[in-house]
């Protein structure tokens, strides 16, 4: 089967997927409809569903022709909380809910891949696994449905997912072995001070001058401790504190996050945080308590499932640019299904400047263009027919 062809003739079903989850927004573990929708589909093509998956989670499984691996791919399905500021006819009918990083189209693709490989599931051996998935987006989603046993019903081979990318116009994809996204730590920051009048600072120690110093001083760390030839940020994005502009306040929180791609480079940064944050704590006469979260682990593409992703999609869209090398410092937690299964995830360009399409990510006139659906649904049956072939 030309996949590419026939996800062209099924647009009309694709879009009007998508736009129906894009006018219902549901956030993290609230995705009650777009898993109905989920469920549904898959029943209708045939398959065993499982529902219900650390709260909204869906399993479907297709049988291919005798035995053989299993392929899983994984499509996330939650919006995020903010509000919508297009103006189309599919807006979000939702006030402060809106699907602002493509989300929608990935449940959309991979529902229309499943209906392009249920056509040809007698031509490939083995099985595959759809995975659709509730919070991404810091609802530890992935970590959930792995806990609640989203793996013993059918143990994956190999995995597969894909991710809409408006930093890229459509027509270009990234694919490559290795790390392509960075793994991902908050930290918080709680300093306690003594408080007093504006007037007289010298009666007070002052919380707010010392978050100041402290977020100055933390981007020395990655200036000074990693190597100009790796890859770090350290970012400060939240400081809250204060009541009035005459009083010097008693306490002061900072909230922000780090990233990086190794193991390694993630302990220096840790370390020297707790480090820097204390001893300037320390020298300002503030208490402080540094917090730091469990890490999202970088996500890191197997080097054979990438090479065989890469070739089937330029079997069916040759035209397709393909860049081999980039990263971004953003995160995922298809890191928690690539840490137990071999697989790869991809970048699929959906920008189109000259129609206005290429906010970015979480913005609130974040949009897409829509013809990148068509190659997304194909590429990703291509790469599970060419996966599980070659096995």
């Amino acid at each position: 089967m030309n996949f590419y062809q026939k996800a062209l003739a099924l647009f009309p079903y694709t879009q009007s997927v998508r736009r129906d989850i894009h006018q219902h927004p549901e956030i993290q573990h609230e995705e009650i409809r777009t898993a109905k929708i989920v469920a549904d589909t898959l029943q209708s093509l045939g398959m065993p569903v499982k529902t219900n998956i650390a709260s909204t989670g869906v399993l479907g499984l297709l049988e291919g022709n005798g035995e053989g691996p299993t392929l899983m791919i994984r499509a996330d399905m939650d919006a995020l909380s903010m509000q919508e500021t297009n103006d189309v006819p599919y807006a979000s009918k939702y006030d402060g809910k809106m699907h602002a990083c493509g989300h929608d189209g990935h449940v959309a693709m991979l529902l229309t891949a499943a209906k392009l490989l249920t056509e040809v599931r007698n031509s490939f051996p083995g099985r595959v696994l759809f995975l659709f998935q509730p919070a991404e987006e810091g609802g530890f989603g992935a970590l959930r449905m792995l806990e609640a046993g989203a793996l013993e019903w059918v143990k994956p081979d190999f995995c597969l997912g894909l991710h809409l990318w408006n930093e890229m116009p459509v027509g270009t994809m990234i694919v490559h072995g290795g790390p392509i996204m960075a793994g991902a730590r908050m930290f918080e920051i709680n300093l306690k001070g003594k408080g007093g009048h504006g007037a007289v600072p010298h009666l007070a120690i002052d919380p707010v001058l010392t978050a100041s110093q402290i977020t100055v001083a933390v981007q020395s760390i990655v200036a000074r401790n990693i190597s100009p030839l790796d890859s770090a940020v350290i970012s400060v994005c939240m400081i809250q504190t204060g009541t009035a502009s005459n009083i010097i306040p008693d306490t002061a929180l900072i909230k922000g996050t780090m990233r990086a791609f190794t193991p390694e480079i993630f302990e220096t940064l840790s370390n020297r945080l707790v480090e820097v944050v204390e001893g300037i704590a320390k020298a300002m006469g503030c208490e402080v308590d540094v917090t730091l979260g469990n890490p999202i682990l970088p996500t890191t593409n197997n080097d054979t499932i990438a090479g065989l992703t890469k070739e089937a999609i330029l079997e069916i869209l040759p035209e397709t640019t393909i860049d081999e090398h980039h990263q971004t410092m953003g995160s995922e937690d298809m890191s928690i299904w690539l840490d137990k299964i071999p697989g790869c995830f991809f970048f699929l360009g959906s920008a189109n400047a000259e129609k206005g399409l290429n906010y970015s990510h979480h913005h609130p006139k974040f949009d897409f263009d829509e013809t990148a659906l068509p190659m997304g649904a194909a590429s990703l049956a291509s790469a599970a027919v060419k996966i599980l072939e070659s096995k």
